[in-house]
């Protein structure tokens, strides 16, 4: 990816192609019917989706992982303690490896979580 001053999300997944853009545009998708009140923004050069002034939720795309990203809460970290310790996880990123099947329930799960989350803070 040598490009890095995209205007948006469809400018940044056009440098990517195979099982990796399918799995962005999957996680765009399921945004995008779970909060579609979302406005879809590039923030950090990254795909980011924010409710008002508040961030959801960012992804982005790497040659051996995909990243789900956003400083994640405490009670999300213990919400999902156990799905979380098949993935490589820090305070604000969850790597999903590209070698494994792209777990689509979890990530609406997390979806399904932030927007609840922003409930309580916009």
């Amino acid at each position: 990816m040598a490009k890095t001053n995209f205007k948006n999300i469809d400018e940044y997944h056009s440098s990517f192609s195979g099982d990796i853009l399918k799995r962005m545009e999957l996680t765009r998708k399921m945004i995008n019917q779970i909060v579609p009140e979302a406005e879809e923004v590039i923030s950090y050069q990254i795909p980011a989706f924010k409710i008002g002034k508040k961030f959801l939720l960012y992804y982005a795309g790497f040659p051996n992982h995909l990243s789900l990203s956003h400083p994640w809460s405490q009670d999300f970290l213990e919400h999902f303690k156990d799905e979380l310790k098949d993935y490589k996880v820090s305070k604000s990123v969850i790597q999903i490896p590209n070698e494994t099947e792209f777990p689509e329930e979890f990530v609406e799960k997390i979806i399904r979580f932030r927007r609840e989350e922003m409930k309580e803070t916009v």
